[in-house]
């Protein structure tokens, strides 16, 4: 029985996974059959790796496909030029000899380099164009986790080899394509071993073509996918419905599209409360799954708050775009922005910067938050009130909203009005955190984040509450931002809206009262 998997490479016969043929089809059309040597260069658990091996196969059939994967040279074999020749040629015809028959022939001119002393790039390259000279097929040469070689000046030196034999193929034999796959671009691999200006931009891979094929999973996809779940299964989901819950809150990323199949498959159908599979693969199942996924430490989380620490003002540029709704111009050469994207967490949306998805962006505010807390004084006041919000199990929007202004005028009301547009929605954050924490989520809807309104979305229990929060810029602004919140409602088939009003004007009138907009119900705290 096929499952979902989440830990390495992904193989259709083993388990549920997106179908790739429309996407090797282009990459062999578009890249390979063009002579195109390419990086596929994407955030952690992207699926790379599976792309490389099933482009492998997909290939065999035309060309001669050598995949081969950096990490099991190991840095001691970039200590100098015949030892990475050894380890090289070695990996390549080991390779060579496991998915082909009859290869011995050709692979005679790299068992010269065996056991030879002081041998460098230059003959290994000489005797890998022997090889594809005598190959019946094109050959094409694919490298996977070239992230393993990024600190090593050899690796430099090989691909200056590789780029001077692409520039004269006509006259030399060489690779039909030359695929490598990793995190970091390759003109960074150059950054992290030459920082000098001088020659941080002198990257010898300057032949790449752009990999422009989109690896994120679209909703038709996960609908597909979800289909082949479904026929094993007969759980009775509805599988639009779901797919597109999950697109929402993954934006099609890979992994955390797995996980949180996985999530549901392995452990909410096995929970009590959720009394039979519909239940569990439903809209409440998967925002379950997320917050669960999210209360876990994972290889992908971690490498995206490490991010954070090494680069502050990266952290800096995203706290500021997640609380403040700061518009920032997406311009890939500068270097918060370039790291964000190359990790794959940050992407371009509109010419802005932008948090990748949902799920990132859930993780990022609960990192802040948890930064935080043990010094934030709307924190600690909304974990000494918390118990009094919750009654039978019930979110009570209402009463949080009360107790939101009068904690926020007995700390911060003396304070100017930058400082309050700069944090006022940083402190709302802060309080709803510890009521929720363990039970519900929340989120910012991207689509109205800016600098004058944030509608943030509480799921508690399967219940949702929409929140707008939004700074004060006049009688007829704000009467315009009541009627956007009733045409949310209508999206989120809602009756009952909320609203946090910060008002700079010295005749405001504080408090929380509750308004009747057309046949909505409008509970606004203004402070």
């Amino acid at each position: 029985m096929r499952y979902f998997n989440t830990e390495g490479s992904c193989s259709p016969e083993e388990h549920y996974m997106v179908r790739l043929d429309d996407r090797l089809a282009r990459i062999k059309r578009q890249l390979v059959d063009r002579n195109k040597y390419f990086v596929i260069s994407r955030g952690r658990q992207y699926g790379k790796t599976t792309t490389l091996q099933a482009l492998a196969k997909y290939l065999g059939d035309t060309y001669l496909v050598i995949l081969l994967d950096f990490q099991r040279i190991g840095t001691d074999g970039f200590v100098d030029s015949p030892t990475f020749v050894h380890a090289f040629v070695g990996l390549l015809i080991e390779a060579v000899e496991m998915e082909t028959l009859g290869g011995e022939t050709m692979l005679e001119p790299l068992r010269e380099l065996i056991g030879k002393d002081n041998i460098g790039l230059n003959d290994m390259f000489v005797q890998l164009s022997r090889m594809c000279k005598s190959s019946s097929r094109p050959v094409v040469l694919m490298i996977d986790e070239v992230d393993s070689a990024s600190n090593n000046q050899i690796f430099i030196d090989f691909l200056a080899q590789l780029r001077s034999y692409y520039l004269a193929r006509k006259k030399m034999p060489t690779f039909q394509s030359v695929i490598l796959a990793g995190v970091y671009d390759i003109k960074n691999l150059k950054l992290k071993i030459r920082p000098d200006a001088e020659h941080q931009y002198n990257s010898p891979w300057n032949i790449a073509a752009d990999f422009n094929i989109d690896m994120n999973f679209s909703t038709d996809q996960i609908t597909v996918m979800l289909d082949e779940y479904e026929r094993d299964h007969q759980t009775g989901m509805e599988v639009r419905v779901v797919a597109e819950e999950i697109y929402a809150y993954t934006s099609g990323y890979p992994v955390l599209v797995s996980a949180i199949c996985k999530n549901i498959d392995e452990e909410l159908a096995e929970e009590s409360r959720f009394e039979k599979p519909r239940t569990a693969w439903s809209a409440q199942g998967v925002a379950e799954a997320v917050k669960q996924i999210l209360r876990k430490s994972t290889p992908l989380f971690e490498s995206m708050v490490k991010q954070l620490d090494l680069y502050k003002d990266l952290e800096s540029m995203i706290e500021g775009i997640l609380y403040q709704g700061r518009r920032i111009p997406f311009e890939i050469d500068v270097k918060p922005i370039n790291i964000g994207k190359m990790m794959g967490f940050l992407q371009e949306e509109n010419g802005q910067v932008a948090v990748a998805n949902r799920m990132f962006e859930m993780k990022l505010l609960n990192t802040f938050i948890a930064r935080e807390a043990l010094e934030s004084e709307s924190y600690r006041s909304a974990q000494n009130d918390a118990n009094q919000f919750i009654r039978n199990g019930r979110l009570n929007m209402s009463l949080l909203l009360k107790k939101f202004v009068d904690h926020f005028h007995e700390v911060y009301d003396d304070r100017d009005e930058r400082f309050i547009e700069d944090n006022g929605r940083r402190f709302f954050l802060l309080y709803l955190k510890p009521i929720i924490n363990g039970t519900g989520n929340y989120y910012i809807e991207a689509q109205t984040r800016d600098a004058r309104r944030t509608d943030v979305i509480v799921d508690y229990r399967g219940e949702q509450f929409i929140v707008e929060l939004k700074i004060w810029r006049g009688k007829e602004y704000h009467e315009r931002g009541e009627r956007q919140l009733t045409d949310y409602l209508d999206y989120y088939h809602k009756d009952k809206g909320y609203m946090v009003s910060f008002n700079f004007n010295q005749k405001k009138e504080t408090g929380v009262k509750e308004l009747h907009i057309g046949d909505k119900i409008i509970v606004e705290a203004v402070v």
